[in-house]
């Protein structure tokens, strides 16, 4: 069967999590990944897996002997996966720079940790820093003002399925154009997709809030059997089903978080949700970690899978990310060494980057030209089209009468719709399908994350935009899946993040689950959504012909704890938090200075000896276990007591001097005066025109070292209905019939 990447040739030079996972993606949609191994062990055990689909090849870029043997291979590369600061890429002369001046075809793929420039460039990659530093880590709840280390690496997941989107983007625009691009997504720009929503210039409080959830018809609560659940009801009709089925008269809910916890605590968790299943609310248990890949969500949809290995026997671990109908992925092997005919593949040159008639490099955004249909809402299907807009594509945000519901969340809305143009249009009339339907004649991908049978009661399924346009790509954002029990109920991010094991992962076995702050499904979703979609159109241009493509939250949620649920005999547990988690050890945590909060994630031997070092701890060597060192132990007591008699910017110099994994820990509002984001164009400063001035993200990933700005924010409701219609080629009088009828609107 056809592969979305299939012919792709990708040099796998990466060494941490985040390039080693795009390089996977690609393989896992056919790319043919060639990773060269330079001999270190795997930081991690999820390595196998993140390794599967490729093949091996020793080669160690930075043996001086070996620089022959490297160049041949990316002389016959269409992509190549680099990772570390710019000292090492220049040293090696592997900057992107003279990567594409050399080889004018080549996409060079750069995922460093904090940006290109600035005093943490050099720091290797460490996802307690990356958070801190990004304000994430005050922005989570707690019951403390203490910040909260994530125990899943959400940034390492959200940085690899950004890179493979945005290299997936400049493979289909060298399809165009010839041309090869840079692209560079750093864990910044990781950052600023999964965890940096636009915010009032100087907002301090941004997200903090109870780690229960603040909402009474949102959050966490304890059932009559000690076991939770989350009310998922985040819009009216649902709380009104919610009260109706616990029996809530009108005044209980004077003060409705009351009135449910007592409700729930009088009956055991299995007796609630069986209720609110039959009453069609949407409504979730807290389970584990462990159980999650074996759930029925993920067996019944394919998003688990088993291999044997041939050392460590069965391994259970994530399947494919997204399903593409026409081109769909699969595991095929775990790694293994490189066959002479593929390293011939490699050393090809004619047929690879070096042979190009194109000494100029490509201007547009890679997506320019595209038309997206963006009948997304909330945050998955949105934010799919927002990420898309970064990138270059016209995106229209087609919405009904009584608009999207989230723009309730004002900034939230904003930040899930910039760069996008708008339409109102009325779906459930003959005269609005019919419209609809023409204009995917016209267009390149239609998006939503409508309810399962919704699409096909609208009559805008996937084989009804086919039928009009067989090239069109259908992209279905689900909650859990279009297949098994639970496909047909309704779903929302914490209902995923109960489920999957997050909430009590980062609550720790003796502790209450929490819940997220940043919507981590919703982003993640988002995110895979995109590269699906990309993928989907670079498979277009080998078979001429669209596809449908299907992601969903329970997927996104099994990604984006890849290496924590990756899983074989015998394999260490993976971390768990805590109440307020400060982090896993005594060297690997969140550390109060004299004024301010800083990271320490020593991961390595030799990261605690250059720690023992700055800090003047003593000890002769480097030591065997990180985990060793509990965080309230003699070690981490020392560690605190130095650190609590320093300023942090004192403390950083000596720890970053040392070459210690360190960074500063911001609240939200001075990460938005961080001089390592700003230098690196991490944000943006928009005025609105009413909300005033507003501070996020600038874009999600960096094409020929520039990452574009979005030209718009929001679109009011509608509010370019009559301009995208006459680009489709409607008349005044046709335009202003719709009008009066009501099938098209604006606010």
């Amino acid at each position: 069967m056809a592969t979305a990447f299939a012919g792709l040739r990708v040099l796998d030079a990466a060494r941490d999590m985040a390039g080693a996972l795009a390089a996977m993606l690609l393989a896992d949609f056919g790319a043919e990944v060639l990773r060269l191994d330079d001999g270190a062990p795997p930081r991690s055990p999820a390595a196998i897996a993140w390794n599967r689909n490729k093949h091996r090849h020793h080669l160690d870029i930075e043996d001086p002997d070996r620089r022959a043997d490297r160049d041949v291979l990316i002389a016959g590369a269409d992509v190549i996966v680099l990772d570390g600061g710019p000292r090492r890429l220049e040293r090696l002369d592997l900057t992107p720079d003279s990567l594409c001046d050399r080889w004018p075809r080549l996409i060079p793929l750069w995922t460093p940790p904090y940006g290109v420039q600035g005093e943490m460039s050099e720091l290797p990659a460490r996802h307690g820093v990356l958070m801190g530093l990004g304000g994430a880590a005050f922005r989570q709840g707690a019951w403390r003002d203490v910040p909260v280390w994530h125990v899943t690496s959400l940034a390492h997941y959200a940085q690899a399925t950004l890179a493979a989107t945005a290299v997936s983007a400049a493979v289909l625009a060298r399809v165009r154009d010839g041309k090869g691009r840079s692209v560079t997504v750093s864990g910044l720009h990781a950052l600023a997709q999964l965890a940096c929503p636009l915010a009032p210039a100087g907002d301090e409080g941004l997200g903090r809030g109870s780690p229960l959830g603040d909402a009474p018809n949102y959050r966490l609560y304890r059932c009559g059997d000690g076991q939770w659940l989350f009310l998922g009801t985040l819009f009216p009709h649902f709380f009104a089903r919610a009260a109706e089925a616990l029996g809530l008269d009108g005044a209980e809910l004077t003060d409705p978080g009351r009135a449910i916890a007592a409700r729930l605590s009088s009956a055991p968790r299995a007796h609630w949700l069986d209720l609110f299943a039959a009453n069609d609310v949407p409504a979730g248990p807290v389970e584990r970690r462990e159980q999650w890949l074996e759930h029925p969500i993920l067996r019944d949809n394919d998003l688990a899978v088993q291999a044997q290995h041939p050392k460590l026997g069965r391994v259970r671990m994530p399947g494919m990310a997204a399903r593409l109908e026409a081109t769909p992925g699969a595991v095929r092997h775990f790694e293994i060494e490189a066959a002479p005919e593929i390293l011939s593949r490699f050393r090809d040159a004619s047929a690879g980057t070096s042979a190009s008639p194109f000494p100029s490099r490509a201007s547009d955004l890679p997506l320019a030209g595209l038309r997206v249909l963006d009948l997304g809402t909330v945050v998955a299907g949105a934010y799919c089209g927002a990420i898309l807009a970064n990138f270059g594509a016209d995106v229209i945000k087609i919405e009904p009468a009584e608009g999207d519901p989230f723009r309730f969340a004002v900034t939230g809305f904003i930040n899930c719709n910039r760069g996008k143009r708008g339409l109102g249009l009325d779906l459930k009339t003959p005269a609005g399908r019919e419209l609809f339907l023409e204009l995917a004649r016209g267009a390149d991908v239609v998006l939503d994350n409508y309810r399962l049978g919704v699409r096909e009661r609208l009559g805008v399924d996937a084989a009804a935009l086919a039928r009009v346009n067989p090239r069109i790509v259908s992209c279905a954002i689900t909650a859990f899946g279009s297949r098994g029990a639970h496909a047909p109920r309704p779903g929302f991010d914490p209902l995923i993040q109960a489920l999957s094991g997050m909430m009590a992962a980062q609550g720790g076995d003796e502790c209450e689950p929490v819940f997220h702050t940043i919507p981590v499904n919703d982003v993640a979703a988002a995110a895979l959504s995109a590269f699906a979609i990309v993928a989907a159109l670079v498979a277009r241009e080998a078979t001429g012909t669209g596809q449908a493509v299907e992601t969903s939250l329970a997927g996104a949620s099994a990604f984006y704890q890849f290496a924590e649920l990756t899983d074989f005999a015998n394999r260490p547990a993976a971390p768990a938090g805590g109440r307020d988690c400060l982090g896993f050890s005594a060297v690997q945590r969140f550390y109060p200075c004299a004024d301010g909060w800083l990271s320490i994630a020593c991961e390595t031997p030799h990261d605690i000896w250059r720690l023992k070092v700055a800090l003047c701890l003593g000890g002769d060597g480097p030591e065997s276990d990180v985990s060793t060192f509990a965080g309230d132990g003699a070690l981490g007591q020392r560690i605190a007591a130095i650190l609590a008699e320093r300023s942090r910017a004192e403390a950083l110099a000596a720890l970053w001097a040392a070459g210690v994994p360190a960074g500063p820990v911001h609240r939200p509002a001075a990460a938005q005066r961080s001089a390592q984001l700003w230098d690196n164009a991490h944000f943006a400063l928009h005025h609105h025109p009413r909300w005033g001035p507003l501070v996020g993200a600038r874009g999600y990933a960096a094409f020929d070292g520039e990452t574009p700005a979005f030209t718009r924010l929001e679109p009011d409701l509608g509010a370019h209905g009559p301009e995208v219609l006459f680009e489709a080629g409607l008349d005044r009088d046709r335009i202003l019939a719709l009008a009066r009828a009501g099938v098209i609107f604006r606010q």
